[in-house]
């Protein structure tokens, strides 16, 4: 990991005039630079146009669709612990679970976010292709409509606009809080008046042929992310039920797990932690998510800077996600990499 100190080898230090770094107005912008990133408005604050939100089609059907995905893991998660008080964890399934979860939680992080979403990085179209795959393992959603959620969610956070905030519209005290909370955890999927625009937000995605066709296929890659644990299952433990005990761990409770871990990233890390950086909104660092969810609970650093591909911006934060990108430059599979030197750090840095 690096040092706010010094540069990494074999990440180059980034020119704030060609970095497209630090929040959005897409209202006052055009798509093309909405799809980039753009320094902030001084102007004031203004909602969303209507071009930026996403007409929901079939909503009905969508939000049962969501619920369906939503509930059914967590009551497969009840299975397998019934499954551990009967007949005990099977190291077979633990090791499932790890093989499922760390690519495609990575999928999510180094591709979905930091590759597409915020161009931390640049690479081949097999390997976006790839990232882009993994991360649809994760039933968050195609590939395009996440990419214009959260680049909508810069563009307002914490204000009218913002798809997920826990801030926005909520009541105040506690009841307020809870409220602002599970709005941002899993409510905000049930809701579309603030989903972003696809044509509006991710415009570069639509016009990428390899993306777009990970897009279309959100299905299909679903399936597989289910499909090859029971395959890892039956290879491993020579029978069908083996399969789906592995389908079970490496899928159920996997999508079930890696969905908390990134919902808390819109909550938590919008409610508790530390502020390190001046950005003007509410997001935090919480460290004993950083783990869990490879880097991207550093989150407010990430609000600071959000082209960067280090989340972790010293030592003592633990960030895999840039660490697998800095490993992917070593070896020429990614190339351009986003970082931020020691003075932009310190010229945002919250005096303590």
């Amino acid at each position: 990991m690096h040092s706010a100190a010094g540069p990494v080898a074999g990440l180059r230090e980034v020119d704030p005039d060609e970095a497209a770094a630090d929040g959005c107005t897409p209202s006052e912008e055009s798509p093309e630079t909405a799809s980039d990133g753009c320094e902030p408005s001084t102007e004031p604050v203004k909602g969303p146009m209507p071009e930026e939100i996403q007409v929901p089609v079939q909503e009905t059907l969508n939000r049962a669709i969501t619920a369906l995905i939503t509930a059914v893991p967590p009551l497969l998660l009840g299975l397998g612990a019934w499954q551990m008080w009967n007949h005990g964890l099977q190291w077979r399934d633990v090791l499932i679970f790890l093989v499922m979860y760390i690519p495609v939680g990575l999928g999510v992080t180094v591709g979905f976010h930091r590759l597409l979403t915020h161009r931390s990085f640049k690479t081949s179209p097999a390997m976006r292709g790839l990232l882009g795959v993994l991360g649809t393992m994760s039933v968050e959603g195609p590939v395009i409509s996440w990419v214009a959620d959260h680049r909508k969610h810069h563009a307002y956070t914490d204000r009218l606009g913002d798809p997920h905030s826990p801030h926005v519209d909520h009541g105040v005290g506690v009841r307020g809080a809870l409220r602002g909370l599970a709005h941002a955890h899993v409510g905000w999927l049930f809701d579309h008046q603030q989903r972003g625009a696809r044509e509006r937000f991710a415009p570069d995605l639509l016009a990428d042929p390899v993306i777009d066709f990970v897009d279309r296929t959100f299905v299909l890659w679903s399936l597989v992310g289910l499909a090859m644990p029971f395959g890892l299952g039956v290879l491993i433990g020579g029978t069908v039920a083996a399969g789906l005990e592995g389908m079970l761990w490496g899928g159920a409770v996997r999508v079930f797990v890696l969905h908390h871990v990134t919902y808390s990233i819109n909550s938590l890390c919008h409610f508790f932690g530390r502020q390190r950086f001046d950005t003007g909104d509410h997001s935090r660092n919480l460290r004993w998510l950083a783990p869990l969810s490879f880097g991207e609970a550093w989150h407010n650093n990430h609000h600071a800077f959000p082209t960067s591909a280090w989340h972790g911006m010293d030592r003592s934060e633990l960030d895999v996600s840039g660490m697998l990108i800095a490993g992917m430059e070593r070896l020429g599979l990614v190339w351009d990499v986003q970082r931020i030197g020691a003075e932009r750090q310190a010229a945002k840095a919250i005096s303590d």
